[in-house]
C-alpha cells in the first residue's frame, strides 16, 4: 500500500513579487481573507518565501541587506482556516507538529473585538478581548514613553501593506490597524525565532478568531540562540510540513497565557557536541552597573566570544554574523545574585576546521573578508552609547568606514 501524498495548501513563486501573491501577507489582522482551508487532523505542506520577500539577491554585496525595506518584511503564508475551530464547543487552542526546517514566525490572527461566537467561550472572551487593539495600545504607549536613542517598537504602517486577496477597502483597514510582524507576542506566538523548533516539534497556539487564521513564514536554515545580529540567521524560502489538531477548550484546560512548545528530537549541533562557553554579567562595556539586566549581560557574553575568536584572525563582523547563524547555545545562568544577572553562550567547537581550545596564544589565520556594501572595503567598530540605556547596540554597533 503506497503512502498517501501530502496535500500542498500553499504554493509561492520566487519569480513573482511577494506583494502580488494572494496567499501571502505581511501584517497581523483578523480581516485578512483565508488563503485556504485545512481539516482538523490533516497534514499539509506550506510553501514560504524568505523573510524579505526576495529583496536579498544572490551576490557578494551587502547593498541588498543595507537597503532592505522594513515596511515589506515578513511575508507570511496564509492565513489558513483550521476546520473545527469554534465549532460547537471547541476551545481556543490547537497543536501543530512541524517536520522539516525551523520556522521563525508562526501564529494565529488576533481578534479585533469580542464577537458573538465567544458567547460559548467564556474563558477566551474574558482573557483575550480585542487582542489587536491591546497590542496597538501597549506598543503605542511604549513608543510614546521612549527616551532611548532608538526605535523601540513599530506601530501600524500602511506603507507596502499586503493583505493577501483582500479588497482595497479591507487592505486600507489592515494598513491602518494591522500589527507589524516584527516581534513575537504572548497572546499568539508570532516571531519566536527558537532554533530548536525543527523536525518533530509540537507547538500549542491559542486561537482568537473563528477558523484560527494560522500563518507561517520566515524560515531559517540555521540560527544561534538570540539571533544576535540584524542579519539574524541563514534565512531561506522553503516548504514546511505541518499536522494540525484542534484541542477542544484547549486554552482553558492548559491554563494558557502564551504558546507552549515541545521541541523535536533533532537537536541542531555538530560533531560530539563540545561547547566552549563564555560568561557575561550586567556590567556594560563602559563599566556601568545595571541591576539584573539580562540583555546587558548577554551582550557582554557575546562580546567576550567576539574578542576570543578575533585572536584567530576573524574580523569582528565575521564573528558577529557567525554567532547569529551557527547553533550557539545561549542561557540565563543566574538571576538571583544581585546586582548581576549572569548569562552564558556556548560556542560549538566542532564547526571549525581548526582547534579553538583555550590552550595558549592563538595563531592568526587568513579568514577572508565579509561582504560589504559598494565602495566599502572594511568595517570599524563603534563604542556604542554612553551606556546601554541610551543605545541598545552598545559594543555591538558596527559601522562601515
Amino acid at each position: 500500500m503506497g503512502l498517501t501524498e501530502i496535500r500542498k495548501v500553499c504554493e509561492v513563486s520566487l519569480e513573482i513579487p511577494a506583494e502580488k501573491q494572494p496567499k501571502l501577507h505581511n501584517r497581523w489582522h483578523p480581516d485578512i481573507p483565508f488563503a485556504g482551508s485545512i481539516k482538523n487532523g490533516e497534514t499539509v505542506k506550506i510553501e514560504c518565501v524568505d523573510w524579505t520577500g526576495g529583496q536579498i539577491g544572490n551576490n557578494d554585496s551587502a547593498d541588498d541587506m543595507k537597503n532592505v525595506d522594513l515596511t515589506r518584511i515578513h511575508y507570511l503564508s496564509g492565513p489558513f482556516e483550521i476546520e473545527g475551530v469554534f465549532d460547537k464547543n471547541n476551545g481556543g487552542g490547537f497543536l501543530d507538529e512541524i517536520y522539516p526546517t525551523a520556522p521563525g514566525i508562526l501564529g494565529c490572527a488576533p481578534s479585533a473585538e469580542v464577537s458573538s461566537h465567544f458567547n460559548i467561550l467564556k474563558f477566551e472572551a474574558h482573557n483575550f478581548p480585542r487582542v489587536l487593539a491591546t497590542w496597538n495600545k501597549r506598543e503605542g504607549e511604549l513608543i510614546a514613553a521612549n527616551k532611548l536613542d532608538r526605535i523601540v517598537a513599530q506601530p501600524p504602517n500602511p506603507q507596502n501593506v499586503h493583505a493577501g486577496s483582500a479588497t482595497e477597502d479591507i487592505k486600507e483597514k489592515v494598513g491602518r490597524e494591522g500589527a507589524r510582524t516584527i516581534p513575537g507576542r504572548p497572546e499568539h506566538g508570532g516571531n519566536c525565532d527558537i532554533k530548536n523548533l525543527s523536525r518533530g516539534s509540537k507547538v500549542y497556539l491559542p486561537v482568537h478568531v473563528k477558523g484560527a487564521k494560522f500563518s507561517v513564514g520566515d524560515l531559517h536554515f540555521s540560527q544561534g540562540d538570540g539571533e544576535i545580529s540584524f542579519c539574524g540567521a541563514i534565512e531561506m524560502a522553503g516548504v514546511i510540513t505541518i499536522n494540525f489538531k484542534v484541542m477542544k477548550n484547549g486554552v482553558a484546560d492548559l491554563g494558557m497565557k502564551s504558546p507552549l512548545y515541545l521541541p523535536g528530537p533533532v537537536e541542531p549541533h555538530y560533531g560530539p557536541g563540545r561547547y566552549l562557553t563564555f560568561e557575561g554579567f550586567s556590567v556594560d562595556q563602559h563599566g556601568k552597573q545595571h541591576y539584573m539586566d539580562v540583555t546587558v549581560a548577554y551582550r557582554q557574553t557575546t562580546l567576550r566570544c567576539i574578542e576570543y575568536l578575533r585572536r584567530f584572525g576573524y574580523s569582528d563582523y565575521q564573528v558577529y554574523l557567525l554567532l547569529s547563524c551557527a547553533p550557539v547555545q545561549g542561557h540565563v545562568a543566574g538571576i538571583v545574585d544581585i546586582p548581576n544577572a549572569c548569562t552564558t553562550l556556548g560556542l560549538p567547537m566542532d564547526i571549525f576546521d581548526f582547534d579553538i581550545s583555550p590552550t595558549g596564544p592563538a595563531k592568526k589565520l587568513d579568514m577572508g573578508n565579509c561582504a560589504y556594501e559598494t565602495d566599502v572595503k572594511e568595517g570599524k567598530i563603534t563604542d556604542g552609547g554612553k551606556n546601554s540605556e541610551i543605545s541598545w547596540g552598545g559594543g555591538l554597533a558596527f559601522k562601515e568606514k
